[in-house]
């Protein structure tokens, strides 16, 4: 079991090490809003359900609306906790459906990386940078490293990078990941502006 220190909160790392659906779940919700929050919601969600892993099943099973009132809280499990609610449904469905229900069942045939990108990006809500950084994230810190992940997540699997939360391993690479973040940012205001005049 991997020992992961993204959500900075010693219970909601515990779930994500131990529970591949938990990670899934804080990958979809890593999405404007702040990443140790993000990653640290499906362990308020565990709580707010009384279980002690995620499960697909139930989940995907569950009264749409009664499973936006979980994410509503307070506090609320994302900024847009009524898309994000529906979205995990889809998440977890998605799963029931092409994978038994488990996360690992992503992987567990031994695709190379190639394979397990393109299976990432079929899942709702992981586009192409998303899917990346959570292949990324699999190899660097899960395990999970079938023949060509490094390839296939691109920069970000690249080693020594700190470029996204699968370079997280406590607070110091949490915040030279945020610097990094924050210089892309401004490297892209500056271009739009050079664009535009």
């Amino acid at each position: 079991m991997p020992t992961l220190r993204i959500a900075q909160d010693a219970a909601a790392d515990d779930l994500l090490g131990r529970d591949p659906l938990a990670l899934l779940l804080g990958m979809m919700l890593d999405q404007q809003f702040p990443m140790e929050r993000a990653f640290g919601a499906p362990r308020l969600l565990a709580d707010r359900l009384g279980v002690d892993t995620l499960s697909s099943e139930q989940l995907a099973s569950m009264d749409p609306d009664e499973l936006v009132r979980v994410f509503q809280g307070p506090p609320a499990l994302h900024r847009y906790p009524g898309s994000m609610a529906a979205r995990a449904q889809e998440v977890c469905r998605a799963l029931v459906a092409d994978y038994d229900g488990q996360v690992a069942g992503l992987w567990a045939d031994g695709p190379d990386g190639a394979t397990l990108l393109k299976r990432l990006n079929a899942l709702p809500g992981f586009g192409a940078q998303k899917s990346k950084i959570f292949l990324a994230l699999l190899g660097k810190q899960y395990g999970v490293t079938p023949p060509g992940w490094c390839e296939a997540a691109g920069d970000y699997g690249r080693e020594g990078s700190r470029r996204s939360v699968a370079d997280i391993t406590g607070p110091e690479s949490l915040a030279e990941v945020r610097a990094f973040k924050q210089e892309q940012k401004q490297a892209a205001r500056a271009a739009k502006q050079a664009a535009g005049s």
